[in-house]
């Protein structure tokens, strides 16, 4: 139903809001004192950095897709392909709920 379809992405909205706050320290800028950290800590700092502001990102391109399907919910489109109408089938949905569109037109036609 759509209170599920909402709760289950409510939910994983929350999850990628808290994973940002708790994540926030590794993406901050890495301190670059040669006095206090030795070359191959702040090297290893600095991946670290990439990889969560990498994680961040993808994490936020979530969000806009999670916000964008409960506003089709709220719309009434949710589960219809943005392209061509059709009904998207629940399977598809499953694996992911924020999909606007059915396989065939995913997949150029």
């Amino acid at each position: 139903t759509d209170d599920d379809w909402k709760a289950r992405l409510l939910a994983r909205l929350d999850e990628i809001e808290t994973a940002r706050r708790e994540t926030a320290e590794g993406r901050r800028p890495v301190e670059l004192d040669q006095q206090s950290t030795g070359r191959l800590s702040r090297m290893d700092a600095l991946q670290v950095q990439a990889m969560e502001q990498a994680t961040e990102r993808r994490r936020a391109q979530e969000g806009v897709r999670i916000r964008a399907a409960l506003k089709r919910l709220a719309e009434g489109e949710f589960g219809w392909c943005a392209e061509c109408g059709e009904r998207i089938p629940e399977r598809r949905l499953e694996i992911d709920p924020t999909t606007p569109v059915c396989v065939r037109c995913a997949s150029g036609g």
